[in-house]
C-alpha cells in the first residue's frame, strides 16, 4: 500500500535550526501580506505581483515537498485468557471451560488477519492470580492492534485489586459455574498464635453458606476440632453466626487444630469444609523450687543457672541451720528464715514444675508424710531432680524415705573417691538431654578414646532401677546420670556433686550448663528433650519431613493418613543415634497426620482447605468493572456459547441475533511503514527562476501601466 503527503524541510534550518526557519518564512509570508494590503490601501500598481514574489520567497524558504511511503497491514490481536486452576476442575466447570474455548479458537481461525493470544492461568502459592496475568497480557500487546479479551473463568480471583479497570478494546468475560451452585465453609474470625498451657484459648469462626443454598441446610450444623487427631470439642453452629470455640492444650510446643464440619447434599465441595490452625503452646512461667541439704559448691551452680533463665521463678532454701546443731543462740537472735515445710510441700507442692534437692539429707526437717506426699506429686505429673553427694550413700539418705521408691535408683552405701571421666552410654548418645552434647568423649573400650571433658573427682555407688535410662556412667561403668518416668511425673538422679568442676574449667572443664539445662528442662516435659517423639517438618514444596526419636534400635515405620483418609506407610532409616527419618510427598494440601503406637502428630501441608477452595461460588464481582469501562459483556456459558463478531471501533460489542447473543471484537486495520521517500516540489533553482519571473512580469505590468 502506498501513500502521499506533503512535507516542509526549511532550507536554513541547518545554519540557524528549525524553528528560526519556520519563523523567518512565516514573517516573509507576514510581510507579503502587509505590503499587498499596503499597496492597495495606498493605490500604488503592482501590489499582488509583489505580495506573490514574497510569498514565493517564503513558500521556498519552508522547503515544500512529496513524502511518498509504503505500509503493510497488520494483523488484530485477541487475548484468550484461560483458567486452570483448580476451582475450575468443580463440577461442569473444565467441560464448559474446555467447550467455549474450542468454539472461539475454530471461529478466529476462519478470521483472516487475526492473531491470537492464549494466557493459561494456573494455581500458585498465592492462589488465582487473573488480575496479573490480564493486566500483563494486555500491557504487552499494541493498543492500536488489540481487537478484544476473552475470559473464561469462574471469576474466582485472588488479586482482584490488580484487574485493570478499563482496556483500550472490549473485554468480555465467560463465566464457568451453574446458577444453582451452593457451598459451606469455614471461616476463622479470630485465632490465637499462642496459648498457655492449660489455659482455655478461644476460637472465633462462623459457619459461611453461599450461592442458592438449599432451604432444608438452614438448620444448625456439628462443628468438631480435632487435635492430633483426637477429638476436643463438639459444638452445634448455626451458618452465619459467629460462636467462640474454647479449647485448652496441654502439650508444649507447635499444636495443629483441626475444625470440620459435614459435608451437605449438593455441595460443590467438602474441602472447605475444614480448616487447620496452629497454636503454640507455651508454659507461663516455670516455678522451681531448689532445697539444698547444707551450702556446697554445687549450690550456687544451680542457682545461677535457675536465675539466668527468665521465665523460671526460683524459690532457693539452703538448710544452715539443721535440727542436731545446737550452738545455744536464741531463735529470736538469728537472721535465717523459716523453713514453711508444710506450705511447702503439702499445701503449696503442686504450684512447681520442678523440685531439686541439692545434696539434702533426712534430718527431721520434713515429716515422713511429706516424703509421702512428694512421690504422689511425681505420680501425678511432677518432676524431681535429685543432685547427689556422700549423704545420699548414708543412712539419712532420702532414698531411704517414701521418696525412695520413685528414685531411678538406689545407694549402695559405697561412696567411690576416685578420679573418674564421665562418659556417655549407647542410650546416652540416643537421648535428647545427652545427645551432641559438645565435646563428649568416646564410648569405653572405643578405638579413639577422647579426653574432651574435664575428670570428676567423686560420686556414689547405685543400682539403677530396670525402668531407667541410664544416660552417663562414671568410675568402672558406675551409673552417673539416670532419668526415669515415673506414673505421669518424671524423676533425674546425678549421683555426683562434683558437676560445678566443669564450671570451674578444672581440667578443660565441660558442657556444664548445656547438661544442667537439659536435665532440668527434660523433668519439665520440655518437647525437644522427649526421648520417644514425632516430629514433622515442611520442606519446599509439599514434601514433609518425619522425625521419630527413640531408645529403640529400631522403632518400625509409621503410619499416614492424608486429607482424604487414604493410609500409608512411611519407612524410617536411622540418620543418626536414636533419629529415624523418612520423607513423602504429599499429593495434595491438606492435614496429614502421622502415628505409630500412641504417638501421634498433625501438619497442615498448605492450609487445610486450599485457597482455591476457599470460595467456590463462581461470581463476576471481581471483573464487573473492567467489563464495563472496555465496552464489554458478561456471559453465564451454562446459558450457551456466544457467537463472535467483528465491529468498527466504537460501536457496541455485544447484543443479540437471530442465533443468540454475539459478542464483538473490534476491526483495527492497523498498518505499519516500511517506507519512506521524499522529493521537493521544485529545485532551487526553479524557485529562482519563478520568483524573478513573478517579479519580472510586475515590473513590466506596472511599467507598462505608468505609460
Amino acid at each position: 500500500m502506498r501513500f502521499d503527503a506533503l512535507v516542509f524541510d526549511p532550507l536554513l534550518a541547518p545554519l540557524i535550526g528549525t524553528a528560526a526557519a519556520v519563523w523567518i518564512a512565516v514573517v516573509i509570508a507576514v510581510l507579503a501580506a502587509l505590503s499587498v494590503a499596503f499597496s492597495i490601501w495606498r493605490g500604488l500598481k503592482g501590489a499582488w505581483w509583489r505580495g506573490a514574489a514574497l510569498l514565493l520567497i517564503a513558500l521556498a524558504l519552508s522547503g515544500p515537498g512529496i513524502q511518498r511511503g509504503t505500509a503493510r497491514p497488520l494483523s488484530d490481536i485477541v487475548i484468550l485468557l484461560d483458567d486452570r486452576s483448580a476451582s475450575q476442575s468443580l463440577p461442569t466447570r473444565r467441560e464448559a471451560s474446555d467447550a467455549a474455548l474450542r468454539q472461539i479458537e475454530t471461529q478466529l481461525s476462519e478470521w483472516p488477519e487475526t492473531e491470537v493470544r492464549r494466557v493459561t492461568v494456573g494455581d500458585s502459592d498465592d492462589g488465582t492470580l487473573l488480575g496479573a496475568a490480564l493486566s500483563k497480557a494486555i500491557a504487552a500487546e499494541p493498543a492500536n492492534r488489540l481487537a478484544g479479551a476473552i475470559v473464561v473463568s469462574d471469576g474466582l480471583s485472588h488479586d482482584a485489586g490488580v484487574i485493570p479497570e478499563t482496556a483500550p478494546a472490549p473485554v468480555h468475560f465467560l463465566q464457568t459455574g451453574r446458577p444453582e451452585d451452593w457451598d459451606r465453609r469455614i471461616v476463622i474470625d479470630e485465632a490465637p498464635g499462642f496459648a498457655l498451657i492449660g489455659e482455655p484459648a478461644t476460637i472465633s469462626l462462623h459457619i459461611a453458606d453461599e450461592g442458592q443454598t438449599p432451604d432444608e441446610t438452614a438448620g444448625p450444623t456439628t462443628l468438631t476440632a480435632r487435635l492430633d487427631g483426637e477429638v476436643i470439642a463438639t459444638i452445634a453452629v448455626t451458618p452465619g453466626t459467629r460462636v467462640e470455640l474454647p479449647v485448652t492444650l496441654e502439650t508444649a510446643g507447635a499444636n495443629v487444630i483441626l475444625l470440620s464440619v459435614g459435608t451437605e447434599d449438593g455441595e460443590l465441595t467438602g474441602l472447605n469444609n475444614q480448616a487447620a490452625l496452629t497454636v503454640n503452646a507455651v508454659r507461663d512461667r516455670l516455678r522451681v523450687l531448689l532445697v539444698s541439704g547444707e551450702p556446697n559448691a554445687g549450690e550456687r551452680t544451680w542457682r545461677n543457672l535457675l536465675k539466668s533463665d527468665a521465665n523460671i521463678d526460683l524459690i532457693h532454701f539452703t538448710i544452715l541451720r539443721p535440727p542436731e546443731k545446737f550452738d545455744g543462740v536464741p531463735v529470736n537472735e538469728l537472721a535465717l528464715i523459716a523453713f514453711p515445710t508444710r506450705e511447702l510441700f503439702m499445701e503449696r507442692i503442686e504450684d512447681f514444675d520442678l523440685i531439686i534437692f541439692d545434696r539434702y539429707r533426712m534430718r527431721g526437717i520434713l515429716l515422713p508424710e511429706y516424703y509421702d506426699n512428694i512421690r504422689r506429686y511425681v505420680e501425678n505429673g511432677g518432676a524431681v531432680l535429685v543432685s547427689a553427694g556422700p549423704e545420699f550413700a548414708g543412712v539419712d539418705s532420702i532414698a531411704r524415705s517414701a521418696l525412695g521408691p520413685v528414685l531411678p535408683a538406689r545407694p549402695t552405701g559405697r561412696v567411690i573417691d576416685t578420679p573418674f571421666l564421665p562418659r556417655l552410654t549407647e542410650e546416652g548418645r540416643k537421648h535428647p538431654v545427652t545427645d551432641g552434647l559438645p565435646g563428649a568423649p568416646a564410648a569405653e573400650g572405643s578405638a579413639s578414646q577422647g579426653d574432651d571433658w574435664g575428670r570428676w573427682l567423686r560420686m556414689i555407688e547405685t543400682v539403677p532401677t530396670p525402668d531407667s535410662t541410664v544416660a552417663m556412667t562414671g568410675t568402672d561403668n558406675q551409673p552417673l546420670l539416670m532419668l526415669r518416668r515415673q506414673g505421669d511425673g518424671r524423676v533425674a538422679l546425678i549421683a555426683s556433686d562434683q558437676l560445678w568442676l566443669w564450671g570451674r574449667g578444672f581440667e578443660g572443664g565441660g558442657p556444664q550448663l548445656d547438661l544442667m539445662r537439659r536435665v532440668a528442662h527434660w523433668s519439665m516435659k520440655e518437647p525437644e528433650l522427649e526421648e520417644e517423639a514425632l516430629e514433622l517438618r515442611t520442606l519446599a514444596g509439599q514434601s514433609v519431613e518425619v522425625t521419630r526419636r527413640s531408645l529403640m534400635d529400631d522403632p518400625g515405620p509409621v503410619q499416614l493418613t492424608g486429607p482424604s483418609g487414604q493410609l500409608a506407610e512411611i519407612t524410617l532409616d536411622e540418620t543418626a543415634p536414636g533419629r529415624f527419618t523418612g520423607r513423602f510427598t504429599a499429593p495434595e494440601p491438606g492435614l496429614y497426620t502421622v502415628r505409630q503406637g500412641e504417638l501421634t502428630r498433625s501438619v497442615a501441608v498448605g492450609p487445610a482447605a486450599p485457597r482455591e477452595f476457599d470460595r467456590t461460588v463462581a461470581n463476576a464481582a471481581d471483573m464487573a468493572a473492567l467489563v464495563e469501562n472496555s465496552g464489554g459483556s458478561t456471559h453465564r456459558l451454562s446459558d450457551g456459547i456466544p457467537e463472535l463478531r467483528r465491529v468498527a471501533e466504537g460501536r457496541p460489542a455485544e447484543g443479540r441475533g437471530v442465533g443468540g447473543r454475539w459478542i464483538g471484537l473490534y476491526e483495527r486495520q492497523a498498518e505499519t511503514i516500511t517506507g519512506l521517500s521524499r522529493r521537493p516540489v521544485l529545485p532551487d533553482w526553479a524557485w529562482l527562476c519563478l520568483i524573478g519571473a513573478v517579479m519580472l512580469a510586475g515590473w513590466l505590468i506596472e511599467g507598462r501601466r505608468a505609460a
